[in-house]
């Protein structure tokens, strides 16, 4: 008998792989890995740019994943830091995309655009609306979890 534990590990865990591989997929096109979608698409939405700091809040990765992938990205001229008022230290300055970044997050957006367009054939607007509620929650829950340990929080 599969648990519902199992059954919902094993589907996020199925979509989360499909993911990649689109990622990766697209994102070779531009000699790029798969998680690199996710900082073109974060960066894209603030034309003044923002800091490292603030990329890792948005994409929830660590320091120095943020710290590798901004430099690969410089590297090939999708990416430049901008100093913010005197600040000179480079991870305090924006991060901000150049042209060919930003044609590149246009490709990303376009292609995740289609992606979830095809993943959600089929469901109504109630039942998008019903599984991301769903999600959102699972997903505030879990944290809560995994910071307090189980058995100590109210799951929500």
């Amino acid at each position: 008998m599969v648990t519902r534990f199992e059954q919902f590990v094993s589907a996020i865990n199925g979509i989360h792989r499909c993911i990649q591989r689109i990622e990766r997929d697209e994102m070779e096109k531009y000699g790029l890995k798969g998680y690199h979608a996710q900082y073109l698409m974060a960066l894209a939405r603030y034309s003044e740019g923002v800091t490292a700091v603030r990329l890792c809040e948005i994409c929830d990765v660590n320091k120095a994943a943020v710290s590798r992938s901004v430099s690969e990205l410089e590297n090939e001229g999708l990416v430049e830091r901008r100093s913010r008022g005197g600040t000179s230290t480079a991870y305090r300055a924006n991060l901000v995309l150049t042209e060919k970044g930003q044609e590149a997050a246009r490709w990303v957006s376009l292609r995740a655009q289609e992606a979830v367009e095809k993943a959600g054939a089929g469901l109504s607007d109630e039942d998008r609306r019903a599984m991301y509620t769903a999600l959102e929650s699972i997903s505030s829950n879990l944290r809560t979890i995994s910071k307090e340990g189980i058995g100590q929080h109210e799951v929500v």
